[in-house]
């Protein structure tokens, strides 16, 4: 199935698709691609890497919630009165967007994650900046990263979200194609990273991605029919939008 031009729609329709690729593709890694040591989750790493996220916690139970100072003030109570006051404008979907985590069954610790980009990672600079330093964070912590994105570069990424990793693992140059602006790239984890890109186009198949689960080891990962199944779960009015925008160019 030829890639769908996802700038036509808003973004939360590339949510509800981002969403049901995630579970598409875990589902067929879950399925006998990954060997038997080996597990993909659906989850939400929205920050940094931490404890929390190399290894999966085993279930507590009890706990408590820590009390809260006796001394702190509810800012719902009684508001800093401030000359100036400001929130960063965070995009909802991004925020809510999930990642493939492959655990390994002996620690349950993460060995690769699958990040597909959304729209919102890419439409202001820090969310730009936190999607790639929290990728090559990944890939300098030894985890294996494949990162897929199918919007075209802009002004934050003139030659695409994998230059932007790149270079903050090596200085060396890289141009994306002038007919193939969207990406899918393949990260080698540890103290000498490689990378795998194959650029792609609008109207093109996507290409089966190797994950890495050694520096040598790798599954090919099923982009084209993973989201060829996420593709039939989008509403009906939406796949003929896309679908007469593709027939349109």
């Amino acid at each position: 199935m030829p890639i769908h031009d996802w700038t036509r729609v808003e973004p939360g329709i590339f949510h509800h698709f981002h969403l049901e690729w995630i579970a598409s593709i875990a589902n067929k890694l879950n399925s006998g691609m990954l060997p038997a040591d080996f597990y993909a989750l659906a989850e939400q790493i929205t920050g940094g890497l931490g404890p929390d996220v190399v290894t999966l916690q085993s279930p507590r139970n009890g706990g408590t919630t820590p009390s809260s100072p006796s001394a702190a003030v509810a800012t719902a109570d009684a508001p800093p009165q401030t000359w100036y006051q400001t929130r960063a404008e965070i995009d909802v979907y991004a925020s809510k967007a999930k990642i493939i985590a492959i655990h390994h069954t002996s620690d349950h610790r993460v060995i690769a994650v699958i990040e597909i980009v959304s729209p919102g990672n890419k439409n202001r600079v820090p969310a730009l900046r936190r999607f790639v330093e929290k990728a090559a964070e990944f890939i300098w912590a030894g985890v294996h990263l494949l990162v897929i994105d199918l919007f075209p570069p802009s002004v934050r990424d003139p030659e695409g979200i994998h230059k932007l990793i790149w270079d903050e693992v090596t200085e060396k140059p890289f141009n994306l194609p002038p007919d193939k602006p969207l990406t899918v790239a393949s990260y080698v984890g540890g103290p000498i990273p490689e990378a795998y890109v194959e650029p792609c186009a609008v109207g093109s198949p996507l290409p089966n991605a190797p994950l890495f689960l050694s520096s040598r080891e790798y599954v090919p990962v099923p982009l084209e029919s993973t989201y060829q199944s996420a593709w039939n779960n989008v509403p009906a009015f939406w796949r003929d939008t896309l679908s007469r925008s593709s027939e349109s160019r």
